[in-house]
């Protein structure tokens, strides 16, 4: 098994090609990972939330946050991961989210009604490739 870093673009690419992610923020100084959708736009990360349920994930505002998303096969452990990390800007106001993407699915039945915006300061990802010939163990 050996892997190759991703150019930032290729990175952004990636992580816009899935809808589900974890975003990693502090509460209380203590660390929080919460599984979410997103979406990409532009090169920056739009999660949208809603009151009730999400108030965790809203204490993510104005922080900076670690979000990760991967696709890895289980079986041969191929595939990718990306990292970024960035300010979680809150959007709250509708009117100052009108031109935002409204096409990230909600999690149930409950109303969007707030949007956290990534823009990635820092962008690392990794391929994780067989090499020629190779087998995964879990695959033979």
């Amino acid at each position: 098994m050996t892997n190759r870093a991703l150019a930032h673009s290729e990175a952004l690419r990636l992580l816009g090609g899935v809808s589900l992610g974890r975003i990693a923020f502090t509460i209380d100084a203590l660390p929080t990972i919460r599984p979410t959708n997103h979406i990409v736009d532009d090169g920056v990360v739009i999660v949208r939330g809603h009151r009730g349920v999400d108030l965790e994930l809203k204490a993510a505002a104005d922080k900076v946050v670690a979000y990760s998303a991967d696709v890895i096969d289980p079986c041969t452990y191929v595939g990718w991961c990306v990292t970024l990390t960035g300010i979680a800007l809150l959007i709250d106001h509708p009117s100052d989210r009108a031109d935002l993407p409204t096409v990230v699915r909600p999690w149930g039945t409950h109303e969007q009604s707030y949007v956290i915006r990534i823009e990635p300061e820092v962008v690392t990802g990794f391929e994780l490739l067989e090499r020629p010939g190779e087998l995964s163990a879990k695959a033979r």
